[in-house]
């Protein structure tokens, strides 16, 4: 089952809106950073530690905000980083309902197909390339595309207008650039 575009981008409005109204923006990015936390902390004890005022890390950025990040790694089981968590599991989902990665059967796009191939492993490297590339201009921006982009421009914010329009002057150029070939 293939849901509608225009369905799905009012189902997402609507995610969006009821999560500005009974919580907060969505941003997704700096969970990210708490779960490379959440590991460190498995391996070094001493990364994040609870003090009199509340928590605090070794790790400049992880103590910034009066600890914030630390609390956060500390105590992941917050509504930022459940959110994650369910992101993952409703792609799962919604793969499953497709059908799934049946065997022998391509689930690659035809576009991808034409430019680059079969090679599940070529696939899987650039999405992981990309969505590195993404996150970490992200961090360095201080957010993500869902903080500036979706929950910016849904609350009228001017940076999340900036990014938007930031993204797709790079987006555009770069796919025509690496889909040369039609399906």
């Amino acid at each position: 089952m293939i849901l509608n575009w225009k369905i799905g981008g009012l189902l997402l409005g609507l995610v969006f809106f009821l999560a500005v109204l009974l919580v907060k923006p969505i941003g997704v990015s700096t969970q990210f950073v708490i779960l490379d936390g959440i590991i460190g902390n498995a391996f070094n004890a001493e990364l994040v530690v609870k003090t009199e005022e509340g928590y605090t890390s070794s790790n400049a950025y992880l103590a910034k905000s009066k600890g914030k990040y630390a609390k956060n790694i500390a105590n992941p089981m917050n509504y930022s980083f459940i959110f994650v968590l369910a992101m993952m599991v409703g792609a799962f989902i919604s793969s499953m309902a497709r059908g799934g990665l049946a065997k022998g059967e391509s689930t690659m796009p035809a576009l991808w197909r034409a430019n680059f191939g079969d090679s599940a492993a070529t696939r899987y490297l650039v999405a992981f390339l990309g969505g590195f590339v993404v996150l970490y201009g992200a961090r360095l921006a201080g957010g993500c595309t869902s903080g500036h982009m979706m929950s910016g421009m849904m609350q009228s914010a001017l940076s999340g207008y900036i990014f938007a329009a930031g993204a797709f002057l790079a987006a555009v150029p770069v796919a025509r650039f690496m889909y040369k070939k039609e399906a």
